[in-house]
């Protein structure tokens, strides 16, 4: 764990995923990374048995004493003396960044915030062994959703399928769904009603929250007899998306990418292409017109092109990609257009 600062410090009253991810615990209390010494653990007496499982030094978290008055007796104790102390600016409440001021002084606060998502970017054998899981639970969901989908009467009815299978599975939703029929798919953030199904196009955007980690996947389906028209867009979109998961290849700016898929698409494609995935369901890289990232190894990340016409209707079709020398799409549901 590389941060420039003598010492790392996360801290939570209820999850913080930077603490689940460099140390494997995720609960409150605060997690240590000096430079020079091994990280260690501050919990409550409660937390203390399910944190040891970390492996970590773990510290009991006295009753009645503030979390970062222990802390500053810890780091005196094992002679940690940082002139230099990285937090994530985001996850401290005011009345705990004056808490910390007050115990630990003399340092130089940073944010290490972009530090954190760049380690998290590129994945390990294992995040990449439970987002596969995530992404087939997904896919396997989807795939019973689309078949399953006469049976539907409203975007609700669509919902409440998701949600419910998804946790049949031991899972949670990565977010709100969305089901969008008709012209609601032009919307591309849309929030489904317990209104009828329409005819045309129906995009449907959903994940699952797999052991912490999350899928994402759209497909649009058709309701009915697509004309001419419609179907010469959606096989310009699924085109572009093949084209672009293909063009992926390591050290590639992802603002190339979707400056490739600006150009087949113009101005109906009107949001991002894509973003990383993990514990959080956009992480870096993100694939946007003034993104600086580029595409390393190890990375997961989605690829959404779309095409929105206002008033009419809305095709979006996103997987899910892990780069491993070359992409592998790792979401799979079948991408020829479906009618219902």
């Amino acid at each position: 764990m590389k941060f420039n600062v003598d010492l790392a410090l996360f801290y939570s009253i209820e999850s913080n995923k930077n603490m689940k991810y460099f140390s494997g615990y995720d609960g409150i209390g605060c997690l240590a990374i000096p430079k020079k010494k091994k990280p260690f653990l501050l919990v409550p007496e409660m937390e203390y048995l399910r944190a040891k499982k970390t492996k970590l030094k773990v510290y009991r978290w006295e009753k009645g004493k503030r979390l970062f008055k222990q802390l500053s007796e810890i780091l005196k104790k094992e002679k940690i003396k940082p002139k230099t102390l990285g937090i994530v600016y985001r996850d401290f409440a005011l009345d705990f960044f004056r808490s910390l001021r007050r115990n630990i002084k003399n340092v130089k606060v940073k944010d290490i915030q972009e530090d954190c998502l760049k380690i998290r970017a590129i994945k390990n054998n294992k995040e990449i062994m439970i987002i596969r899981k995530s992404c087939k639970i997904a896919s396997d969901i989807m795939n019973s959703c689309i078949k399953n989908f006469k049976k539907f009467k409203t975007e609700e009815d669509v919902r409440k399928f998701l949600h419910l299978e998804s946790v049949k599975l031991g899972c949670e939703l990565a977010f709100p769904p969305i089901v969008a029929t008709g012209s609601n798919g032009a919307l591309p953030h849309y929030e489904p009603k317990n209104i009828k199904l329409k005819k045309g196009f129906c995009v449907i955007d959903f994940g699952v929250n797999y052991q912490g980690y999350h899928s994402d996947i759209s497909r649009t389906i058709y309701l009915g007899t697509p004309n001419k028209e419609e179907i010469q867009a959606y096989d310009k979109v699924l085109k572009v998306q093949k084209d672009l998961i293909k063009s992926v290849k390591p050290n590639g700016k992802c603002s190339t990418l979707y400056n490739k898929a600006l150009k087949e698409l113009g101005e109906r494609f009107n949001h991002g292409l894509g973003h990383g995935i993990g514990l959080n369901i956009h992480e870096l890289p993100n694939l946007t017109l003034k993104s600086k990232d580029t595409f390393k190894n190890k990375m997961i990340f989605t690829i959404e092109p779309g095409l929105y016409f206002e008033n009419r209707f809305g095709i979006r079709i996103e997987d899910d990609i892990l780069l491993d020398k070359k992409p592998i799409i790792l979401t799979t549901v079948p991408k020829n257009l479906i009618t219902k």
